[in-house]
């Protein structure tokens, strides 16, 4: 079913490419403008996407299934470009993992749980952790639009850490349910 929220999703996920395309040359700060506005209008269609949806009674089967597909691979994405283009280094590579085992790992419980008919909603948490990922990995990419200013990089990774900190939250409160579950 193509209704609004749903094109909004798929247009999330068919950005990707071009995101990670406008990022891919680490010193090209016009590349990573771009990006950021690209980022953004991808973080605001995933407001908009639920909240239509909602509003307008259209929430779908479809939409369930590619709203957090969406963003996992969006933030996935954005993960592996910032890493490879050394915008994530050292230590914080860590936190970047830590998101994204997180998100693997969640995803294959989801699909366990859901050949048991189990179904594990959404919390209001792995909201705020979705979106403090979301503002952690936009300012990273900002900064490569604007590496003179360097407070703004740390803005990043403090929230980068923020949000590994919620991603282990969130992975162990669906671990905790899925484990009811398992023999």
């Amino acid at each position: 079913m193509l209704t609004l929220p749903n094109l909004l999703t798929l247009s999330r996920i068919l950005a990707v490419p071009l995101l990670a395309a406008l990022m891919w040359w680490p010193g090209w700060a016009a590349g990573y403008a771009l990006a950021f506005g690209l980022y953004c209008l991808m973080g605001i269609t995933d407001y908009f996407d639920g909240y239509l949806a909602r509003a307008q009674g259209t929430v779908s089967k479809l939409g369930v299934f590619l709203d957090p597909i969406a963003d996992k691979i969006m933030i996935a994405a954005v993960i592996l470009i910032l890493v490879a283009a050394r915008q994530i280094v050292g230590l914080h590579v860590v936190a970047a993992l830590v998101i994204l085992l997180r998100e693997i790992a969640v995803s294959g419980l989801r699909e366990f749980l859901a050949q048991l008919s189990v179904s594990v909603p959404v919390s209001q948490l792995a909201k705020w952790k979705t979106t403090l990922q979301i503002i952690a990995l936009g300012a990273l990419v900002l900064a490569g639009a604007l590496p003179a200013i360097a407070w703004i990089k740390g803005v990043g990774l403090v929230s980068l850490w923020f949000a590994a900190g919620l991603t282990l939250i969130t992975g162990w409160d669906y671990l905790r349910v899925g484990l009811k579950h398992m023999d």
